[in-house]
């Protein structure tokens, strides 16, 4: 387990309070990844089918986006990662900060339930490398415990 993990895993230990847990993963992200700009979930609404703004450590950002929109509705309907170098190229790309060049998007899913996702943008053009992605889902997977 990387310590990324291994730091969400201890800091939400016997936390069952799911808008505390996001808001203290997203803080514990902006803290320890360079070159960034903006961290946070979208959670998907079953009832609107889209996902809703979350806890997040940034600029003011969308509060609602489309099921197959934009970079994190896409991911979260296929249930994919999606790392995107260069977002002006992403067809649909929702422009929440004109100053996001790059993104990574994480799908949450826990006991086999899709239930948001995490998204990562960056200033710099293709900020976020396999490795990263390596790391993201690893830390989402032990997130996804304890939501």
């Amino acid at each position: 387990m990387s310590i990324l993990s291994a730091q969400i895993d201890a800091l939400l230990e016997n936390e069952t309070n799911q808008t505390a847990n996001l808001a203290n993963a997203s803080a514990l992200l902006n803290d320890t990844l360079k070159d960034i700009n903006w961290v946070g979930f979208y959670l998907y609404n079953e009832t609107t089918d889209q996902l809703d703004l979350g806890p997040f450590q940034g600029k003011v950002a969308c509060m609602h986006i489309k099921n197959g929109a934009g970079v994190c509705g896409t991911a979260f309907q296929t249930g994919n990662v999606l790392r995107v170098a260069n977002v002006h190229e992403f067809a649909g790309h929702i422009a929440c900060d004109s100053a996001s060049n790059s993104e990574i998007v994480l799908p949450l899913i826990k006991d086999g339930k899709k239930i948001g996702v995490l998204d990562i943008d960056s200033p710099k053009l293709d900020r976020f490398s396999i490795e990263d992605e390596v790391l993201l889902s690893e830390f989402v997977e032990t997130l996804c415990k304890h939501l």
